[in-house]
């Protein structure tokens, strides 16, 4: 939708492209806009009113429901028997009753438009949660991990996340014993600071 400003502008610029040589057509190609679209402005007095969508009147349609349907919507949603149902479950349970009134996406935009979408239903709102934290290293020996791997040698391996390298130390044999971690850590982090 282009306002009324903007639509004087365009037609002053491709007249003036018009007066000086170029063809019509090529002028509201380059201006981005069709050529009847310029000779609709003029005809239709669209360059002295501008567009008249947005003030248009628009009729409710035909089949939209009135306000005592709305209320009816309205009041059965708020049954103590459907006060924790979600619509999609109303409306089946009204059918099983051989009762219509409002298909799911009715109920839904009725209860938006008072302000009763919060969390229906039994189970527990959701929940944000948060993205899982990182380590991020800039320089080789920032980061360790220790990992023991149960294999038949019982390897106790550590790794630099720099490197992403495992080393295998010789005092490693030794299977679950916390005191190696204090000796083989310090041992392979000097050995990876040290190349």
């Amino acid at each position: 939708m282009t306002g009324l400003e903007d639509r004087r502008a365009l037609a002053d610029d491709i007249q003036t492209a018009h007066r000086a040589g170029a063809r019509l057509r090529l002028a509201c190609t380059t201006a981005g806009i069709d050529e009847r679209t310029l000779q609709r402005w003029k005809a239709q007095d669209g360059l002295l009113v501008g567009d008249r969508r947005p003030d248009a009147p628009r009729p409710p349609p035909g089949h939209a429901l009135s306000a005592e349907e709305r209320a009816a919507v309205l009041c059965v949603a708020n049954e103590p028997r459907f006060a924790d149902v979600p619509p999609a479950r109303i409306v089946p349970m009204l059918a099983d009753e051989n009762i219509y009134l409002a298909s799911e996406s009715t109920f839904s935009r009725v209860l938006r438009a008072h302000g009763q979408t919060a969390h229906r239903g039994r189970a527990r709102s959701p929940r944000k949660t948060r993205p899982p934290t990182t380590h991020i290293a800039s320089a080789a020996g920032q980061i360790w991990c220790w990992d023991m791997t149960y294999l038949p040698a019982h390897v106790q391996v550590s790794s630099d996340t720099q490197f992403r390298a495992l080393r295998r130390h010789p005092d490693s044999r030794t299977p679950d014993r916390f005191d190696v971690q204090f000796r083989v850590v310090p041992s392979v982090a000097s050995r990876s600071l040290s190349r």
